[in-house]
């Protein structure tokens, strides 16, 4: 069975090709399975992304228990929160196609044989899905899922609470301890904005389509 990567590790002519491979300590028999891609959006800058070097990891696993190679991928992510409200929100949207051009980029000019994709929040997901349509290989979303609610005032409550909190602290409804309370505990942890904002939306979409493991948009992103 011939694989797409076999047009950078195969045959005398590609001797240099392995070459670089062997520099990042890749063995001949890893060369030898299937080179899979796992495109991580991990930072520690996104609430959603700050746990994906654990997801990463187990895909990775994943990946050679089934007999492939896994490689691992950084993307970069915007937080759409922590961008608004400033100039930032201004490079939000065109990160989606920074995103899907330099997932593309990568599998094709490495050739890899197929993709694991490990997104989370509003940009990122589309980005990496529509990086993985334009190229037509073995794909899988595997999403950091969805943060949980957050507590303010004896109710559950998500990102979208703390927006309506400033318009009540402006208004003069509510005092800066009340505030500071909401915005403690609003977030309680990782994962996508609770809500059914782009991210969720998507990753839930992502599962009903096929291109997503079961759970991939439900899953709690701390479970």
């Amino acid at each position: 069975m011939s694989l797409r990567s076999d047009n950078v590790k195969k045959g005398a002519e590609r001797a240099p090709n392995r070459s670089l491979f062997y520099a990042m300590g890749y063995t001949k028999e890893e060369l030898e399975r299937p080179l899979i891609g796992v495109i991580s959006a991990h930072s520690e800058i996104v609430p959603g992304h700050i746990h994906l070097d654990k997801i990463t990891e187990a895909v990775k696993a994943g990946v050679r228990m089934a007999g492939g190679t896994p490689i691992m991928i950084p993307s970069i992510g915007v937080c759409d929160g922590i961008a608004m409200g400033h100039i930032g929100m201004k490079y939000s949207l065109a990160s989606r196609e920074l995103i899907a051009d330099s997932a593309e980029t990568m599998v094709m000019a490495h050739q890899l044989d197929g993709v694991v994709l490990v997104p989370n929040c509003d940009k990122i997901v589309p980005g990496m899905v529509m990086a993985a349509v334009r190229m037509d290989i073995p794909a899988v979303v595997c999403s950091g899922g969805p943060m949980l609610a957050g507590k303010y005032d004896g109710e559950e409550v998500s990102l979208s609470k703390m927006f309506e909190a400033v318009g009540a602290y402006k208004s003069g409804l509510i005092n800066e301890c009340k505030l500071e309370e909401c915005e403690t505990g609003a977030c309680p942890g990782c994962g996508s904005c609770a809500g059914m904002y782009t991210a969720n939306s998507m990753n839930c979409l992502c599962e009903a389509i096929g291109i997503a493991l079961p759970g991939n948009g439900t899953v709690p992103a701390v479970s």
